[in-house]
């Protein structure tokens, strides 16, 4: 009998345990956060691999360009307009306070391109060959406006005031005169002494040329002769001051939208619908390809959406119901979202800045 005794006391104790109420919830509570922890630890390594995917297909790449840190060093002009643009992407902005102004396709936009000079892809005459430079013009151009084009030369410094002539040719197939080039334009420069500088010369006209007529496309030549008849135009690798053309396109219509939302951290206890911070570093993907910026924040969307989501949007539920099939409820998901400006090679090995849409969670609701 006694047996039997401490076994229903034993009983007893597993089934209703003799605990402190305050103790209990405590340790509940943090039962709660460590499965959240966990949560958000899975759904952000899924949303890393959504960004990923998301970048390539918005940029209609089909896998990542094949570039090296090595070859990005090697390759990309010192310019201080490169130098900019990378520190200006570099900065993000949190729109989440405000409305904001949104592309509304879902491809990215191209703002920038700038060519880099390659070695002709036809066969040519030594004679015919550019002392600099030829830059493999993409017709893909075509498709959108052109707003401006510059050609960017870099001029060797001097050690006395001085005038100096700037001359772009374009290489034609010889004529019958054995002319084998046609002036582009022409540029009297005061120069001081002092260092070397960057010079820009409107080259619009003839990269719209080049895009009609790409046969057309032979190379330049660049002559910049002080008063003592030296040429100062840098038109190798030098240091990374060879020439560049930089083009700029139009953007495409954009919307203006506005909606409200809370923000958490990854410390947060808040079980409802909320945006969470999420980095996105892509030299830590090993993504040498993108110029800028090497890191942003995309946030993400987690947490339950209860009854206050019937109350606040019941015709928005309504409808989720009545359209789709095997509908389950409101779900946590971004309600508004804003761009990444990009700084990239693309496979053709040009530097390409990019505005694309969707990257950054800036507002999460139940939708």
């Amino acid at each position: 009998m006694r047996k039997v005794c401490v076994s229903i006391y034993v009983c007893i104790l597993v089934v209703f345990p003799f605990v402190d109420l305050s103790t209990s919830n405590q340790e509940n509570l943090k039962d709660t956060l460590c499965t959240t922890c966990t949560w958000r630890e899975s759904t952000k390594l899924s949303r890393l691999e959504t960004i990923k995917f998301q970048i390539l297909s918005k940029l209609r790449l089909e896998q990542t360009p094949n570039i090296s840190k090595n070859a990005i060093k090697h390759v990309l002009p010192k310019a201080p307009l490169l130098q900019d643009i990378i520190d200006h992407y570099d900065l993000q902005r949190d729109s989440s306070s405000a409305g904001s102004l949104e592309d509304d396709d879902y491809h990215a936009t191209t703002e920038t391109i700038i060519f880099i000079p390659t070695k002709p892809e036809f066969l040519t005459e030594a004679t015919e060959n550019p002392k600099c430079c030829y830059f493999k013009v993409s017709t893909k151009l075509q498709l959108n406006k052109i707003t401006k084009a510059q050609l960017w030369i870099y001029l060797k410094p001097i050690q006395r005031p001085t005038t100096v002539v700037v001359q772009i040719l374009r290489l034609i197939k010889p004529l019958k005169d054995g002319s084998r080039h046609i002036g582009i334009r022409a540029l009297k420069l005061e120069m001081n002494p002092g260092p070397g500088s960057w010079q820009s010369i409107d080259v619009k006209t003839v990269l719209q040329n080049w895009l009609r007529h790409p046969e057309t496309n032979r190379g330049i030549e660049i002559k910049a002769f002080d008063g003592n008849g030296e040429d100062l135009a840098v038109t190798n690798n030098e240091n990374g001051l060879m020439p560049f053309i930089e083009v700029k396109v139009t953007d495409a219509p954009k919307r203006f939208r506005r909606e409200s939302g809370i923000d958490c951290d990854d410390h947060s206890a808040e079980t409802m619908c909320c945006r969470y911070p999420l980095l996105v570093d892509f030299e830590a993907i090993g993504w040498d390809w993108v110029i800028a910026p090497k890191k942003y924040k995309a946030n993400e969307c987690s947490g339950e959406c209860g009854i206050d989501f019937l109350q606040k949007y019941p015709h928005s539920h309504l409808v989720n119901q009545a359209n789709q099939k095997g509908y389950t409820g409101p779900c946590c998901s971004p309600t508004k979202l804003s761009s990444i400006n990009m700084l990239y090679f693309n496979d053709d090995a040009e530097v390409i800045q990019s505005k694309v849409p969707g990257m950054v969670v800036d507002r999460c609701g139940c939708t």
